[in-house]
C-alpha cells in the first residue's frame, strides 16, 4: 500500500486488504485498548508493542487485554536507550520549556518512535498506529519521528480526526466484554524522567483542582523527612554517581526521584502549546531532573567560559524547540546537540546540596579544571605581583622625568 497519513477510523477500513501486518502502540489505557478493538472488528493481523521507558508494564494486564483481541504482544524494554539517548542529552542541553519545566514526552517520542520502526521492520508490518489525539502534542512527535525515521508504510492516529469521547469508548468496550475501564479522569503520561498530567478537574488553567494522591515522587509537606546532604558527580556531562555510588543513570535517577522527592521538589504547573498555538495546561513531577539540570548548570558555569555559556544558552533553545515541535532526527537538533556535547566533554566534578523541605540549597561546587577562585585574596596578591613588576632606580629616573 503506498504510504500514507492515517488520521481517522475510514483510514483503517482502507487499509483492509491491502495491509498485511499493522503495529499499534499499546500502553494498555483506554485509547490503545480501543484501537485495538477497532482494529480487531475489520481483521487486520495485529501486533501491539508495548515500550517500558521507566513507567513500568503491567504484564497481566497487557496480555488480558491483547488475549481478549486475538492480538500478539511484544514488550520492549527501552529504559536504558531512553535515559542514554535522550535524557543524558537533554541535561546538557537543560531542556526546559520556555525556561519553566522540564520537557518529558518530547524526549520519549523519539524513542517510542524508534522502537515501533524497527519491530515494523522486523515483523514486516505495513502500518504503525498510535493514539496520540489533536489536543496531545505526541500526535505531531510520535508522526514526525516515524516520518523522519524514513517509515515508508502508513502511520498515524484515527484519534486525529475521529473524535470519540472517553464515554463511548468505554461503552463500546463494555458492549464486547471489556469492563475494565472508568469514567473520564486525570490522564497522565509517565516515564523515569517525568510524570505529567492534564485534562479532568486541572483542565481548565482558570480554576482547578489537584488530588492529593496525583503525585507519586513527592510527598505533602508534612511527611517530609529530616534534612540531609546529598553530592552528585558529573563525568563528561554525564551524571554518574550519588554520594560516592556509581549507578547507572537508570537506576541513578530512580534514587533521586525518590530522595529528592520526598521533600516535596519538582512540582511543576505550566501552559505548553499545541500545533495551532492553542494552550493547555499540563502538572509535572520530575524530582531528579529538577536537581540534576540544576547541579549540571552550576558545573559547566565553574568550567567554561563566560562567552561560551552565554552562546551555548542561545544553543539550548534550539535544541529544546526542535524536539518539543517534533523534529528530533532533524539535522538542526542534532547539530545543536553536537555543539552541547563537545562543551560537555569538559564538565566533570561533583555538586553538593542540603536538602530541606521544598528547596535545596547548593553546599559544595567542586569541578575538575575550574575557572572559579578558592582563595581571592590571595589571587589578588598574585595577579598584582605578576602586573606590575618593581621599578630599578634608573627606570625611577626615566619615568619621573617622563612625569614632568
Amino acid at each position: 500500500m503506498k504510504k500514507r497519513r492515517i488520521g481517522s477510523f475510514d483510514d483503517l477500513d482502507a487499509m483492509v486488504g491491502q495491509v498485511d501486518h499493522v503495529l499499534t502502540l499499546f500502553s494498555g489505557g483506554l485509547d490503545s485498548s480501543y484501537i485495538l478493538k477497532e482494529l480487531a472488528d475489520r481483521g487486520l493481523r495485529t501486533t501491539a508493542l508495548s515500550i517500558d521507558v521507566g513507567e513500568g508494564c503491567d504484564l497481566h494486564d497487557l496480555k488480558e487485554i491483547t488475549q481478549f483481541f486475538g492480538v500478539d504482544l511484544v514488550i520492549v524494554d527501552a529504559r536504558e536507550e531512553f535515559a542514554n539517548e535522550a535524557v543524558a542529552p537533554a541535561i546538557r542541553a537543560q531542556a526546559l520549556y520556555l525556561g519553566m519545566y522540564p520537557v518529558s514526552s518530547s524526549l520519549s517520542s523519539p524513542i517510542l518512535a524508534r522502537s515501533a520502526v524497527q519491530a515494523a521492520a522486523r515483523l514486516g508490518c505495513g502500518a504503525i498506529v498510535h493514539t496520540a489525539n489533536t489536543s496531545q502534542n505526541s500526535l505531531r512527535r510520535l508522526n514526525g519521528a516515524i516520518d523522519q525515521l524514513g517509515y515508508t508504510g502508513c502511520y498515524g492516529t484515527p484519534y486525529e480526526r475521529s473524535i470519540l469521547s472517553r464515554e463511548e469508548k468505554i461503552a463500546a468496550l463494555q458492549q464486547v466484554g471489556l469492563t475494565r475501564f472508568q469514567a473520564r479522569g486525570i490522564s497522565g503520561d509517565a516515564n523515569l524522567w517525568c510524570r505529567e498530567f492534564e485534562s479532568g478537574s486541572i483542565d481548565n488553567p482558570e480554576s482547578f483542582w489537584v488530588p492529593p494522591s496525583l503525585f507519586e515522587w513527592t510527598r505533602e509537606p508534612e511527611r517530609a523527612p529530616v534534612p540531609e546532604d546529598i553530592f552528585l558527580r558529573f563525568e563528561s556531562g554525564v551524571p554518574v554517581a550519588v554520594d560516592g555510588q556509581s549507578l547507572s543513570l537508570v537506576d541513578l535517577i530512580a534514587q533521586l526521584n525518590r530522595r529528592v522527592g520526598a521533600f516535596a521538589i519538582g512540582r511543576y504547573s505550566g501552559l505548553e502549546h499545541l500545533e495551532g498555538g492553542q494552550k493547555v495546561l499540563e502538572l509535572r513531577e520530575a524530582p531528579a531532573a529538577t536537581i540534576l539540570m540544576d547541579a549540571y548548570r552550576h558545573l559547566e558555569t565553574a568550567v567554561l567560559d563566560a562567552e561560551l555559556l552565554r552562546e551555548k544558552r542561545s544553543v539550548e533553545q534550539i535544541w529544546t524547540r526542535e524536539a518539543v515541535e517534533g523534529r528530533w532526527y532533524g539535522m538542526l537538533r542534532e547539530s545543536a546537540d553536537a555543539f552541547i556535547r563537545t562543551s560537555a566533554s569538559k564538565v566533570s566534578g561533583s555538586v553538593g546540596y542540603a536538602l530541606r523541605q521544598g528547596a535545596m540549597d547548593v553546599r559544595a561546587i567542586r569541578a575538575e579544571n575550574p575557572l572559579y577562585l578558592t582563595d581571592r585574596d590571595a589571587w589578588e596578591r598574585n595577579s598584582a605581583q605578576r602586573t606590575f613588576s618593581p621599578i630599578t632606580s634608573g627606570e625611577r629616573t626615566t619615568r619621573e622625568g617622563a612625569c614632568t
